[in-house]
Order: C-alpha cells, then sequence, then structure tokens
C-alpha cells in the first residue's frame, strides 16, 4: 500500500490530536501538564536566566515526550496483546518506570533551579533575609 503525501498542516493536525488523545486518556498526563504551567508560572516570576529556562523547558519536554512514548507502548500491547500475558506486563511496567525516573529527575531540576531564588523571594516577604 502506498502511503499518500499530506500537506504540513495536516501533519501538525495530525500530532496536535495525539496530544490531545494522550491529554484527554492519560491522568498522569494531565498531571504533568498542570505541573508544567505552575513551573513556568514560578520561572517567569523568578526571572530565570535563558539558561535555566533551557533546562526548565527541556525537563518539561522530557517528561512529556516519556508519557507520550509510554502510552504508545500501552496501546501497541493492548492492540497485540489483549489477553493478559506477564511478558505484556514487564513491558508496560518498565515504559511506567522509564516515566517516573524522567519526572523525577524533572522534579528534580526544578528544585534545583526554583528553590533557591524562591526561597529568597519568600524570605524576603517576610524578611527571614
Amino acid at each position: 500500500m502506498r502511503r499518500r503525501k499530506e500537506d504540513l498542516l495536516s501533519s501538525f493536525r495530525h500530532a496536535l490530536e495525539g496530544l490531545g488523545y494522550v491529554l484527554q486518556v492519560e491522568r498522569n498526563a494531565r498531571i504533568h501538564l498542570a505541573m508544567a504551567i505552575l513551573v513556568i508560572i514560578a520561572s517567569a516570576y523568578l526571572g530565570i536566566s535563558p539558561t535555566e529556562w533551557a533546562l526548565i523547558m527541556i525537563a518539561i519536554a522530557l517528561v512529556f515526550v516519556g508519557e507520550m512514548l509510554n502510552t504508545v507502548v500501552e496501546l501497541t500491547i493492548d492492540l497485540i496483546m489483549p489477553e493478559n500475558n506477564p511478558l505484556a506486563k514487564h513491558v508496560k511496567d518498565v515504559a511506567a518506570g522509564a516515566i517516573l525516573v524522567a519526572a523525577i529527575v524533572a522534579a528534580v531540576i526544578g528544585f534545583l533551579l526554583l528553590g533557591p531564588p524562591l526561597w529568597l523571594k519568600i524570605g524576603t516577604l517576610f524578611r527571614w533575609t
């Protein structure tokens, strides 16, 4: 079967549909989105440097890409192996473990970059410093 060429706009539409699907179906993706919004707001409030912005955005992207790939793994396993199978469970568990590692690393990056300036801002508000 020959695949027809799609225009660039259609490609973007399909990509946005995929992102929308993950946000609609995956609770953890919605949690990651909420955390990303909070981190972006905190980063803007704290006036972080361009390098820190880059690290924050990479961490956010890492978590979202991981969550989306985890969804791809789960959907693929469910498609090819609808019955329970110990190996299928391990595949899904490993994919979930990968996104857990990404989320932990993103949280550590967030705390390292945003923690000190946030602590200073809070201290200034309450005159701790």
